[in-house]
């Protein structure tokens, strides 16, 4: 199988069962993305792919194969952060960092939705003007990042990172 991941070409042979969590960690040796709940509950596993946010343990690896696939790898380097993590340094929004690589690629993601005018549980209409991303209320981001949990509850300091990089 051919995969296109962090704008690198990779190859692997896994069984066609393999979820694309356990290609990206065992088979290609990316271990960014996280084995949490193994159920799709957690987001620990939180990728980018063609631009969205999925749980990499609920699909399999086969389906996204002509896909462009981002991990936290591809969001920055060390040298070279993305603000998204900048913004989570700045504000302490991790503790054991686990659920940290996840929460970055959603946050990224949601940031992305909110650019294309998604609405979301927590928006006011669905017939109103898209939000822009200033107008994130800390409920919205909240609401759209629910997907990702942190078991060490640093949520209050994830919500202030996303707030700064969305500019609310």
């Amino acid at each position: 199988m051919h995969f296109s991941i962090n704008g690198k070409a990779y190859q692997a042979e896994p069984d066609i069962r393999a979820s694309l969590l356990d290609v990206l960690r065992e088979h290609l040796h990316l271990t960014g993305t996280k084995k949490g709940c193994d159920h799709g509950q957690c987001g620990a596993c939180t990728v980018l792919v063609n631009g969205r946010r999925i749980n990499a343990c609920l699909t399999l690896a086969v389906m996204h194969q002509d896909d462009d696939i981002v991990t936290i790898e591809g969001i920055g380097a060390a040298d070279d952060l993305h603000p998204m993590q900048t913004a989570f340094v700045r504000h302490d929004a991790y503790q054991c960092g686990y659920c940290t690589p996840g929460q970055i690629c959603s946050a990224v993601g949601m940031l992305a939705e909110v650019d294309a005018g998604w609405a979301s549980h927590a928006s006011e209409s669905l017939d109103a003007a898209p939000l822009s991303k200033a107008d994130l209320s800390k409920a919205e981001i909240s609401e759209r990042m629910s997907g990702n949990l942190c078991r060490c509850s640093a949520y209050p300091n994830i919500v202030d990172a996303i707030a700064e990089v969305a500019g609310a």
